[in-house]
């Protein structure tokens, strides 16, 4: 089984200087992360449209095993709250994501915590998800008019790539059995968001990968994990992947510089190397 451990983001000043080398420039900062660990959750996907050019660019500076994850755009998850997704979709998936072929990880919906439970509205907007990326490049083809020019790409060069989605939801009435049932339905991982009480931490198998976000178990994207805090993850994860699940964690806890170093605390735990680990010095 795969297990993919990684930082959401990667561009943060107050990284600089303390988990980057001094003087590294910006533009080096991923390759850098790409030798260190095995993936990385993309932010930047969620509030705005990206370009081909960037996801190119992306895929060029990390080894050929990294994996990266992306969050799905905030336009379709906080203002259309999941309604009339088609368009929306079909624009997300036209802005460049699939440049990254076989790198391209599972897409996170992160849902904001004013959205309650709404089961017929989740139930049409997961309907709508491309299940490869043949799939997402016939949806592509029907973006709307934000993209155009060079910032469009509805082809791909390897069609047959699964695509793989989950689900990080943040309101109380999520709490419910029929989330799960609904999630096993249409093959979507719920995320596992460790959190200090503010949203649901729900631990549902629902598909074949596990997702994990860890945002600070006691202050909210500050607070690090400890050694003994990393080894009960570590061994939660060894019993997913005993059950035959890939999984996918993600270190959140960006704002005391703790996630990197979190995140390869946790590949020590579980003998995980990083991508490209013949290349790190």
């Amino acid at each position: 089984m795969d297990i993919r451990i990684g930082i959401s983001g990667w561009t943060y000043p107050a990284w600089r200087g303390t988990f980057y080398p001094v003087g590294l420039p910006h533009r080096r900062e991923l390759e850098y992360v790409s030798r260190r660990l095995n993936s990385l959750e993309v932010n930047g996907s969620f509030y705005s449209l990206q370009r081909p050019s960037s996801y190119r660019a992306w895929a060029a500076a990390a080894p050929e095993d990294f994996v990266f994850a992306l969050k799905g755009s905030r336009f379709l998850s906080h203002m259309k709250k999941l309604a009339e997704p088609h368009s929306g979709l079909a624009t997300f998936f036209a802005s460049g994501l699939l440049a990254l072929g076989p790198r391209l990880g599972p897409i996170l919906w992160q849902l904001p915590p004013t959205m309650a439970y709404d089961r017929e509205r989740l139930d049409g907007f997961l309907r709508e998800l491309p299940r490869t990326a043949e799939e997402a490049a016939v949806l592509a083809r029907d973006h709307d008019g934000r993209l155009a020019g060079d910032r469009v790409l509805t082809e791909t060069e390897h069609p047959a790539h699964p695509l793989r989605y989950a689900l990080e939801v943040r309101h109380d009435s999520f709490r419910t059995p029929e989330l799960a049932e609904l999630l096993r339905e249409h093959g979507v991982a719920l995320v596992m968001a460790d959190n200090p009480g503010q949203w649901p931490v729900l631990d549902e198998h629902t598909t074949d990968f596990r997702y994990v976000r860890l945002h600070g178990h006691d202050d909210l994207y500050a607070s690090g994990y400890d050694e003994p805090a990393l080894a009960a993850w570590a061994e939660r994860i060894r019993g997913w992947v005993a059950d035959g699940d890939d999984v996918y964690v993600y270190c959140d806890n960006d704002a005391k510089v703790r996630a990197p170093y979190d995140a390869m605390g946790l590949m020590a735990q579980l003998g995980v190397l990083p991508a490209g680990h013949d290349e790190v010095g």
